[in-house]
């Protein structure tokens, strides 16, 4: 799918426009590039289907934009685009990833320094140019410094959501052949890790008397696929390959009568791994990827549960298997009872076009009916956030009028759904919010978080949420800790603390879906869970189709081991109203 390079592109000419301080175009482009990004059918389809008329049938793409995706699916580039960036010769992307680092100081650094790249900006930095420019200083060259080292860090990395739909995509072309009759994908993927180092895929074949034919042919489709750019090693069992995107992949193939065993093995993770091989060692059994063995003969191995059940465990689900006490557990056969993907009635933090969404409120509405939700909260962001066109109080009233006409409208109609109205409000740097309470008062509930000054010692981060958090109108304390992955590390905050703020004032802390995010991590869902704190599966959508991104915050959730009962909007709408009055 062309859609991801497209978005990146429109990303970038955002970039430049927001440099040179144009009007207006720079929010056009990231709109198109959002809806792209999340779009289900291939741009190349839909302009193969209807021509450019089609394209400007998608949201966000008018008659420019259309040209320009025209452009790139005819000829792999866009004009306008290479000429920005002669313009300013400089990789937007790669600098821009550095937290503090936005297309105007960009501009400033190539033209004061020449800075180009990220290891320009590196050694600037180290040379301490970067802190006598106008605008920066000490401390943001201390900053940029940080942002290098972590960016560093994280390499070779990629974010489940990146990696997610492009497995997905793989496993369902394999799938189409007609030799596979078993497929999943394992590793750190079907584990839900918030990144992915590479793609595993396991399978097995449909009996016939021509395996070694059906072999070749699997192999041969698999190093062909689009996107594979570098065979490491073609064979019977086991191929790999390096995709476009950077990440490399495997296949294997195994026999049907080991594939559990197998699919058990290669999940992980590989501390897991180690204490189910103890504890079959302690039973007098060996356990591999090829099945359970007691002495030659095999007891178990055809399906993942009955592995599980010879060394006397009950199945544990993959995103648990870490080796952090969910062994013990499945012995004692008393393993949480953890979220599952269908147990959300909503989602209680989206964004609309009131704020710099793609989407009106009622397609935000629509989108949401279509998944199957009771009720949608709209939490916009509010006055102190102006790049985001944040709503003051008097726009907040406005928005409630529209609401309640669309509740009527729908009500009418016959749906049985709710839009609430949230707002997400900003802690501002001494712990107050940017709204007054009589506006927070008249909404369904606010969410709070922190926009802004992120580089806060810990004591006084700390006492910043736990202020807003005694606001009694504010339910839900948004993206808790503040990273962004591969970009952004968690501000400094003493979550013990927090933890019982949180619990005393009847606090939600946000589980924040966005795959940039996915904060809290699973660690600290655990802790919020032992504290008895509730929690909130939120997407923080700006587009109607990235409420789809529930499933990373779930399962990120279900990494941390969190029930039903943990999740505020796991409750009918009855029951979370009766919460949020408490």
């Amino acid at each position: 799918m062309k859609n991801k390079e497209i978005a990146k592109i429109f990303y970038e000419i955002a970039s430049y426009l927001e440099m040179e301080r144009v009007k207006f175009k720079p929010y056009a482009y990231e709109k198109a590039a959002i809806t792209l990004e999340t779009l289900e059918r291939d741009i190349k389809e839909i302009y193969q289907e209807g021509g450019k008329e089609a394209l400007k049938r998608i949201p966000g793409v008018g008659e420019s934009i259309a040209e320009k995706i025209e452009e790139y699916l005819k000829k792999g580039r866009i004009e306008y685009y290479e000429n920005l960036r002669k313009k300013m010769p400089v990789e937007m992307e790669e600098l821009t990833r550095i937290e503090g680092i936005g297309p105007k100081r960009v501009k400033v650094l190539y033209q004061k320094l020449g800075i180009r790249t990220l290891k320009d900006l590196e050694r600037a930095a180290k040379a301490g140019k970067i802190a006598s420019l106008f605008g920066f200083g000490e401390k943001s060259q201390k900053n940029i410094l940080e942002g290098i080292a972590f960016l560093k860090s994280s390499k070779g990395r990629f974010l489940l959501g990146e990696i997610l739909p492009a497995a997905r995509e793989i496993e369902a072309k394999l799938r189409t052949l007609k030799e596979i009759d078993q497929i999943s994908i394992t590793g750190s993927v079907r584990r839900a890790k918030e990144t992915i180092g590479d793609l595993d895929f396991l399978a097995t074949l449909k009996k016939t008397e021509k395996t070694e034919i059906a072999v070749q042919k699997v192999m041969d489709f698999f190093v062909s696929l689009p996107g594979v750019v570098k065979i490491w090693g073609k064979g019977k069992t086991r191929s790999s390959v390096r995709m476009k995107q950077g990440f490399d992949m495997d296949l294997r193939l195994v026999p049907a009568e080991c594939y559990g065993a197998a699919l058990q093995y290669f999940t992980g993770s590989k501390e897991h791994n180690i204490e189910t091989r103890k504890i079959a060692i302690s039973k007098g059994l060996k356990l591999n990827e090829y099945g359970v063995f007691r002495g030659r003969k095999k007891i178990a191995g055809k399906t993942e549960q009955e592995v599980y059940q010879v060394l006397g465990m009950d199945w544990i689900p993959p995103e648990m298997r870490e080796n952090q006490g969910e062994i013990e557990l499945a012995l004692a056969h008393r393993l949480p009872e953890i979220i599952d993907y269908r147990d959300l009635k909503g989602d209680l933090h989206c964004h609309s076009n009131w704020d710099g969404g793609a989407n009106s409120i009622l397609e935000m509405a629509e989108a949401a009916i279509e998944m199957g939700y009771q009720y949608l909260g709209i939490s916009d962001h509010t006055k102190f956030l102006k790049i985001e066109k944040g709503l003051d109080e008097r726009r907040l009233a406005q928005q409630r009028k529209e609401i309640d006409k669309i509740n009527h409208r729908l009500q009418v109609s016959g749906f049985k759904f709710q839009l609430l109205q949230g707002a997400e409000t900003n802690i501002l740097k001494n712990g107050l919010i940017d709204i007054k309470d009589e506006a927070l008062k008249k909404l369904d509930y606010a969410i709070a978080g922190i926009h802004s000054n992120f580089k806060m010692v810990r004591e006084e981060m700390t006492e910043r949420i736990i202020r807003a958090m005694k606001n009694p109108y504010i339910k839900i304390i948004s993206h808790p800790t503040g990273r962004i992955l591969k970009k952004r590390d968690e501000y400094q905050v003493d979550f013990e603390k927090i933890l019982r703020a949180a619990k005393e004032f009847g606090v939600a802390l946000e589980i924040n879906s966005f795959p940039e995010r996915l904060d809290l991590n699973d660690k600290n869902i655990k802790l919020a869970k032992e504290a008895g704190v509730k929690m909130a599966i939120n997407t923080d959508s700006h587009h109607k189709d990235q409420l789809r991104y529930i499933e990373f915050g779930i399962a990120q959730a279900r990494r941390g081991w969190a029930e039903k009962k943990d999740i505020i909007n796991s409750q009918p709408l009855r029951k979370l109203l009766k919460l949020f009055q408490k």
